[in-house]
């Protein structure tokens, strides 16, 4: 049984017609999604600007609700936010009088974990991201891939079943987004845990992902899913040596030309937005 399914999800917000305010419109965000996600897969989904990527964790982490179809989580349909799911946004939603080791603290707390028990726990999850001698900073002390570590330590601390992650690297610099990508490659592998992770970027989506889901433009559909596999040689590599790969390259290939005719609809629709 899949982990995760999207049965023919639909999602529409209200609108309002610009020269007739009393006329209320539709705008569709996601149209018919289909999609299956196993136990411990690391799945990328990846789209031009408002194609609805946020829109489909934000269905996922159960922070709005599908106006048609479902979504199951080991079966059951999601009705609402849980503990078996944990979110990284891109902005770090740290709390900055809390240190390091409050902050991942915090959500243990909500869950009634005994306070001893939190620090050890949140320790552990500050050293798995590689912080360790780190715990007593304030985030304002630490630099912007440091605090997004912070947040991922917080979103494992409390061990969800599901990681989802909203373009959690889009703001740092490209050194630090390489690094944090293999940090999360490194700790996917350890926890076995199974992430769902949006983002722009397409060279971010073939290093990171198992499967590439790629959406078309607004409404939002699945246009395919790309299954990425290094085979035996490319797997053992890391950092530039599998960015650099005829393999690497070839799926960064594939997933553009799928994108390409996506992004070229997008631009002209908004566009066209523009002028009404």
């Amino acid at each position: 049984m899949a982990k995760i399914v999207f049965e023919e999800v639909t999602k529409t917000f209200p609108t309002k017609d610009r020269k007739n305010r009393r006329n209320k419109e539709e705008f569709t965000a996601l149209d018919g999604i289909d999609l299956e996600i196993g136990a411990g897969e690391f799945v990328v989904v990846v789209g031009p600007s408002g194609c609805g990527k946020s829109t489909l964790l934000d269905l996922l982490g159960g922070l709005t609700r599908p106006t048609s179809g479902r979504i199951l989580l080991d079966g059951k349909p999601i009705t609402g936010p849980g503990l078996d799911r944990g979110i990284v946004f891109q902005q770090y939603a740290l709390l900055p009088w809390r240190t390091a080791l409050g902050n991942v603290e915090f959500g243990l707390e909500a869950t009634g974990v005994p306070r001893r028990e939190r620090k050890d726990r949140a320790r552990e999850f500050l050293d798995l991201v590689g912080l360790t001698g780190f715990e007593d900073r304030h985030p304002h002390e630490l630099s912007g891939g440091m605090r997004q570590r912070v947040a991922i330590a917080r979103s494992l601390a409390y061990d969800p079943d599901v990681l989802l992650m909203d373009e959690p690297f889009a703001a740092l610099d490209a050194q630090t987004r390489e690094s944090l990508q293999d940090e999360l490659r490194r700790i996917w592998q350890r926890t076995g845990k199974t992430v769902v992770f949006i983002t722009h970027g397409i060279e971010e989506a073939v290093y990171l992902g198992q499967k590439v889901a790629v959406m078309t433009s607004r409404p939002g559909r699945v246009k395919e899913i790309v299954p990425v596999s290094f085979g035996a040689r490319g797997a053992g590599l890391q950092g530039e040596d599998l960015r650099s790969s005829p393999e690497f390259a070839r799926y960064r290939h594939e997933i553009w030309t799928l994108l390409h005719g996506e992004v070229a609809r997008a631009q002209q629709l908004e566009k066209e937005e523009a002028t009404v």
